[in-house]
C-alpha cells in the first residue's frame, strides 16, 4: 500500500521510494528510507498535507508526496509470511522483516522503445509470456505485465506500448508516458534497434529528459555486428549517462547481462556510480527560455515529483497533457504568459516553430554523439530490402502479388488443412461410437454423445485450418511484409476516405476482430479511426472459418480454396462500400499524414512463428472447453426437451424449434429453415457455435455421435419437404449472411470501448445485419438461376 492510504495513528514499515531525480533524493534524505517505520500523526484541516514521525522527529508531506512511498503494516507482513508458508510461530517483527526484504527484492521494471524494436519479443524471451510479436506499429496496444525471477529477484516486467516519442500526439504516446509518470517504475529498459541508432534514440533524449533510472538495450546487435558496423557503447553510455547493454532478444543473448545491469542500477540507491543525469542541450536560446520556465515551476512544491526541465520542454512545445497537468496549479497562468513570450522570441530568432527546434537540437545531440562512437557498415540488409521492395511493391506487380499471397493463403488452410482435418473427424467420430457403445440408453448417453461430442466434436476438428490461416499471418507480419502490403494500400485507402494505417487493422481482422478493433488506436484520426472499427467486423475472423469451410467442402468440393478466397474478397467489397458511405454522410475528411516506419525484411524465427500458433490454439481450444461447450450443451437441452417418440416432430417442437419457427420467417426469402435461424442466432456468442449447433441439430440424430455424418445429414432429403435443407444456393446465401451479420459479443463490446459508446456498437449490430440479409437474398436469387 502506499504512505497516504495509512489512516492517523496507524504505522507501517518503508518498503521502498518511487519517483525519480530530485524528488526520490530529497524524500530518502529526510529519512524515508527503507526498514524505517513511520506513524501517521496528523491531517490538515483540509486533509492536506499530513504530518509523519519517521526516525524520532516529525515531518509533513503532501498526499501527493506520500502517494510515491511504499508502505507494508504489521497485518500485511503477517498475511504475506502466511502465505509463503512461513512458520506459524514467527513474531511480528520477523514477520515484518521478511517481508521488508522481500520487497526489496522486488523490482518493477518498463519497457519502453519504438516499434519494431524487438521489445516485446526481449518481454516474452525474459518472462516466458507469450505475447505474439508484429513487425509493425501497434502491436501491443495496452501494459503486458510479466514476472521473471533471477538471482534472489523477483520482476515485475511491463511491456508498454511501442511509440516513437513521448508527446501527446498518439494514443499510445500518452499512455506510455501516463504510465511512467503515474506509476514510476523502479528502472526503465529502453529498447533501441541497434542498427538504427539515430531514429531510436530521439525517445532515449526524452527519457533523459524525465530523468528516469534507465538502462538501454541495444537490441538486434548481431545485425549491427552482422554489417560490419562498429559502435563503442560503453562511450555512448557515457556521453548520454546511462549504461547500455547489448542484446538479441530472438536468441536471448545478452539477457543476463541486462538484468544484471538493472539489479545494479536499482540497488545503486541513487549514488549515481552507474549512470549520471545529463542536460541535453538545445541551444542557447531554448535553454535561456527552459530556465525561466523552469525556476518558475520549481517554486510549487507540489511538482516535486516532476522534472521541471522536462515540464518546461513540453510547455515550450504547447504538450496538451503537460499542460491539462499544471492547468490546476496556482502559477500556471504565469507559466502561460511566460511561455508564450518566449515561444515568439524563439520562433523569431531561429525562424523556426518551436517543435521543430526542440526536435532538431535533439537529433543534433544524437549525431554529434554517434559520431564518436559509430562507425556505419556495408548496409547488406538495406540493399536486400530494397531489391524485394522494388519487386511486391511495384506499381503494377505490387497488388496481384498481394492478392496471390491471400489467395494461396486460403487455398493452403483448406487444402492443408483437410488432411489434419480429416484425422480429428475419424479421431471424434471414433470416440463418439465408443462412447455410445458403453453407456446406457438415457438422458446422459444422448448429452454427451449429442451435445457435446457432436457440438464440440464438430468445432474442434476446424483446428488445423485455422492454425494454418495463423503461420500465414505470422508470416507476413514478421518478415515485414504486412507494413509493405499497408504501404501499397495507402492509395486506395485514400480513395475511400481511410488512413493507410486502417490497412494493418483490417488485416488483423482476419485473425480476430477484437485485436483488431483495439489496434485501430494507432489510427491518430478519430474519425479514420471510427470507420475502421466500425467496417473491422466485415473482415472476416478465424471464428468464422469453421463454417465456411463446412459448407464450401460441402457442395463445393472442387473449388473450395477459391469460394474461400470469394466470400473473404466480399467482406473487403462491402468494408469498402461501407467506408465511402461513412466518410460521405457520417465523417468528414480529414488530412491526417500517412507517416509508418517500414522495418527490414527479417527472416521469421521458427520459434515465434510455432509459439503464435501455439497460443491460437490454446486460445481455441479453451474456447472449446469452455464457451462453445457451455453454449453445445445448451443448444442440447433446448432440442432434448420436451421429449416425444418422434425424432422429427421432438426436434420442431423442442424449445429451440419453437426459437427456430419463430424466426424462420425471417430466413426463408434466403432460402434457409428454423435450423439455421437457430444456428445464426447462436452464433451471436462466438461465430464457432454456429456449427456446433448445426452438429447437435444435425449429426445429433445419430446414435452413435459420429461427427463425420454432419456433412452427409447437411445433403440429405428431409422427408417432411421432399428436398433437403441445404444445396448449392442456399448453402452460398447461409456463408455470406454468416460472413456479413453482426459481430460475436466480444467485438460488439470492443466497438463499445473503442469507439466511446454503445450507439457505435448498436448501429454495427444493425447495419451489419441489414446489409447481410440483403446480401444473401441477391446471392441465393441469383444462384438459384445460376447453379
Amino acid at each position: 500500500m502506499r504512505l497516504s492510504d495509512l489512516k492517523t495513528g496507524q504505522s507501517a514499515v518503508i518498503l521502498k521510494v518511487l519517483g525519480h531525480g530530485g524528488f526520490r533524493r530529497r524524500i530518502m534524505e529526510m529519512g524515508f528510507v527503507r526498514g524505517k517505520r513511520v506513524e501517521v500523526l496528523q491531517n490538515a484541516p483540509l486533509k492536506d498535507p499530513i504530518k509523519y514521525k519517521v526516525m524520532e522527529y516529525e515531518v509533513s508531506l503532501r498526499r501527493s508526496e506520500a502517494q510515491m512511498i511504499e508502505v507494508i503494516t504489521e497485518e500485511e507482513a503477517r498475511d504475506m509470511a502466511l502465505q509463503a508458508e512461513s512458520i506459524r510461530g514467527t513474531s511480528a517483527a520477523e514477520a515484518m522483516e521478511r517481508a521488508v526484504d522481500r520487497s526489496r527484492k522486488r523490482i518493477n521494471v518498463a519497457l519502453v522503445g519504438n516499434p519494431n524494436s524487438g521489445k516485446t519479443s526481449l518481454f516474452n524471451i525474459a518472462s516466458g509470456s507469450h505475447e505474439h510479436v508484429g513487425n509493425y506499429s501497434g502491436v501491443t496496444v495496452g501494459a503486458k505485465l510479466g514476472h521473471m525471477r533471477y538471482k534472489g529477484y523477483e520482476f515485475n516486467i511491463y511491456d508498454l506500448p511501442g511509440t516513437y516519442a513521448l508527446s501527446a500526439y498518439t494514443p499510445e504516446e500518452v499512455y506510455v508516458r501516463r504510465q511512467l509518470f503515474e506509476h514510476t517504475p523502479d528502472v526503465v529498459v529502453n529498447v533501441v534497434t541497434a542498427s538504427n541508432l539515430e531514429r531510436n534514440l530521439y525517445l532515449t533524449t526524452e527519457l533523459i529528459d524525465i530523468n528516469l533510472r534507465m538502462v538501454v538495450a541495444l537490441n538486434m546487435y548481431d545485425e549491427l555486428q552482422n554489417d560490419k558496423a562498429e559502435l563503442d557503447y560503453r562511450l555512448l553510455g557515457e556521453l548520454l549517462g546511462v549504461p547500455m547493454v547489448p542484446t538479441v532478444s530472438k536468441t536471448g543473448k545478452g539477457i543476463d547481462e541486462l538484468f544484471d545491469t538493472v539489479i545494479a542500477l536499482y540497488e545503486d540507491n541513487g549514488q549515481d556510480t552507474l549512470s549520471h543525469h545529463i542536460h541535453i542541450n538545445h541551444g542557447a536560446c531554448i535553454e535561456e527560455s527552459v530556465g525561466r520556465l523552469a525556476a518558475g515551476m520549481k517554486k510549487d512544491s507540489s511538482l516535486a515529483n516532476y522534472h521541471t526541465r522536462y515540464l518546461a520542454l513540453k510547455m515550450l512545445e504547447r504538450d496538451r497533457e503537460v499542460e491539462r497537468l499544471l492547468s490546476s496549479r496556482a502559477g500556471y497562468a504565469e507559466w502561460v504568459g511566460l511561455r508564450d513570450r518566449e515561444v515568439e522570441r524563439i520562433e523569431k530568432e531561429l525562424g523556426e516553430d518551436i517543435e521543430t527546434a526542440i526536435a532538431n537540437e535533439k537529433y543534433g545531440f544524437i549525431a554529434g554523439a554517434l559520431k564518436e562512437t559509430y562507425t556505419p557498415g556495408t548496409h547488406e540488409k538495406e540493399k536486400t530490402t530494397n531489391i524485394i521492395d522494388t519487386i511486391v511493391t511495384h506499381k503494377v506487380w505490387g497488388y496481384p502479388i498481394f492478392f496471390f499471397i491471400m489467395w494461396v493463403m486460403f487455398e493452403a488452410t483448406f487444402v492443408l488443412g483437410a488432411y489434419p482435418m480429416e484425422w480429428i473427424e475419424h479421431g471424434v467420430g471414433a470416440l463418439g461410437a465408443w462412447l455410445g457403445r458403453i453407456m446406457a440408453d438415457g438422458p446422459l448417453k444422448d448429452l454427451v454423445v449429442d451435445g457435446i461430442i457432436g457440438g464440440v466434436g464438430g468445432v474442434i476438428v476446424f483446428l488445423p485450418n485455422i492454425l494454418i490461416l495463423y503461420l500465414f499471418i505470422s508470416l507476413m507480419e514478421d518478415s515485414g511484409y504486412m507494413a509493405r502490403a499497408a504501404f501499397i494500400m495507402d492509395k486506395i485507402m485514400h480513395k475511400i476516405g481511410l488512413h493507410g494505417k486502417s490497412f494493418i487493422p483490417l488485416v488483423m481482422g482476419f485473425g480476430c476482430n477484437v485485436p483488431a478493433i483495439m489496434a485501430t488506436r494507432t489510427i491518430e484520426s478519430r474519425s479514420s479511426r471510427l470507420i475502421t472499427i466500425l467496417i473491422n467486423p466485415f473482415m472476416s475472423c478465424s471464428a468464422r472459418l469453421p463454417v465456411f469451410v463446412l459448407l464450401a467442402g460441402v457442395f463445393f468440393p472442387a473449388h473450395a480454396g477459391t469460394v474461400l478466397f470469394c466470400l473473404y474478397l466480399l467482406g473487403i467489397v462491402v468494408a469498402v462500400i461501407t467506408a465511402k458511405l461513412l466518410r460521405r454522410f457520417l465523417f468528414r475528411r480529414d488530412d491526417t499524414p500517412f507517416v509508418m516506419e517500414l522495418p527490414p525484411y527479417r527472416v521469421p524465427t521458427s520459434r515465434s512463428v510455432l509459439r503464435h500458433m501455439w497460443e491460437r490454439a490454446a486460445m481455441y481450444l479453451r474456447k472449446m472447453g469452455g464457451l462453445i461447450l457451455v453454449a453445445s450443451v445448451c443448444v442440447w437441452f433446448l432440442s432434448y426437451f420436451p421429449r416425444h417418440d418422434d425424432p422429427v416432430i421432438q426436434q420442431e417442437d423442442s424449445y429451440i424449434g419453437r426459437v427456430g419457427r419463430f424466426t424462420e420467417p425471417l430466413v426463408e426469402p434466403l432460402g434457409l429453415n428454423w435450423k439455421a435461424s437457430v444456428a445464426l442466432l447462436t452464433g451471436a456468442v462466438a461465430k464457432e457455435v454456429t456449427v456446433s449447433t448445426l452438429g447437435v441439430l444435425y449429426a445429433g440424430t445419430d446414435d452413435d455421435g459420429d461427427t463425420a455424418v454432419l456433412s452427409q445429414r447437411l445433403t440429405e432429403v428431409n422427408p417432411q419437404t421432399g428436398v433437403s435443407d441445404f444445396n448449392k444456393a442456399n448453402a452460398l446465401s447461409f456463408l455470406v449472411f454468416v460472413l456479413l451479420y453482426f459481430p460475436c459479443l466480444a467485438s460488439l463490446v470492443a466497438i463499445k470501448q473503442e469507439a466511446g459508446g454503445w450507439k457505435w456498437a448498436a448501429f454495427s449490430f444493425v447495419y451489419n445485419t441489414v446489409v447481410a440479409w440483403i446480401i444473401a437474398f441477391v446471392v441465393y436469387h441469383i444462384a438459384v438461376l445460376l447453379i
